[in-house]
């Protein structure tokens, strides 16, 4: 694969509504409490922030460390891993929440940004304390926490995130090794959230497909057809009580889980093996 492939590979990668599924179980113990909106738009025009995420009851306390300044209204804004939060973004964000507080007639006190990248912000901290004359301090790993502003303001470095602590934010990755990929795949299966994930678990396999390969070569216990399932890439289908219809629909998601194999670069006798395809079904997929 030549880089303009992988480069036009990476655009595709869905990773906002992956983000927003993250950002749900992170707070996942928080979720009676809270509200989110994805691609909440502010005006009439193209003016949108990716997520808002509403406190319902006001005097709940949150603890988790990517939420502890969180208020009434809370705006995210997210960067997927091969793009980083410049000094532009700050300021588009921070005058989307002036809109935010207008609009809706709230205080702007009761507002916060987060901003989630995969990368130290060092260009943006140095404007802030150098410029802003604000003062920047990591409160837990990758957490940057911006004071001298009247509403809170955090920056998060989701790849210094703690996998004990941060899970899903920090899984959000494309630099993922085939132990991390199958640690995620399997938390998701073992607390039955698989579903719920469906975006999160595409776009990390999608943007890692070596460590998905490696993950199921060097694991005699996980099989293809599970994995594939876990993420999303096998056809859902219904058996219909008929024999026909239940081979129909048994080749469809072998089919599915062989189409998906060979974008991954597992060699023929592999796919084959795997799906127990007839050979000819499976040559003319490659082409």
């Amino acid at each position: 694969m030549n880089q303009q492939d992988s480069n036009n590979k990476a655009d595709h990668i869905a990773w906002h509504p992956a983000f927003i599924e993250a950002l749900q179980m992170e707070l996942d113990e928080y979720k009676d409490i809270l509200e989110f909106h994805p691609e909440y738009q502010l005006t009439s025009e193209p003016l949108r922030i990716d997520c808002i995420v509403i406190k319902k009851a006001k005097d709940t306390i949150i603890r988790k460390n990517i939420a502890v300044i969180f208020r009434e209204w809370n705006l995210v804004e997210y960067k997927s891993p091969d793009d980083y939060v410049s000094v532009a973004d700050f300021y588009k964000v921070y005058g989307y929440a002036c809109l935010y507080a207008s609009f809706e007639k709230v205080p702007i006190t009761n507002l916060t940004i987060s901003f989630v990248e995969s990368r130290y912000p060092e260009k943006l901290l140095e404007h802030l304390q150098e410029e802003r004359k604000y003062t920047v301090e990591e409160t837990s790993s990758g957490v940057y926490n911006i004071r001298g502003d009247i509403l809170p303001i955090q920056v998060i470095d989701n790849r210094k995130l703690s996998i004990e602590e941060n899970l899903w934010l920090k899984g959000l990755d494309n630099r993922l090794d085939p132990s991390g990929f199958r640690y995620i795949s399997t938390e998701a299966y073992r607390r039955e959230k698989s579903v719920r994930l469906g975006a999160y678990l595409n776009a990390v396999a999608g943007a890692n497909p070596a460590a998905l390969k490696e993950a199921i070569e060097m694991d005699t216990t996980l099989t293809i057809e599970k994995v594939f399932e876990e993420v999303g890439w096998i056809a859902k289908w219904e058996a219909r009580g008929e024999a026909k219809g239940e081979a129909r629909g048994e080749e469809r998601k072998a089919l599915s889980i062989a189409q998906n194999m060979i974008k991954l670069g597992f060699p023929a006798e592999t796919v084959i093996s795997a799906t127990q395809l007839d050979p000819e079904k499976v040559k003319p997929l490659y082409q």
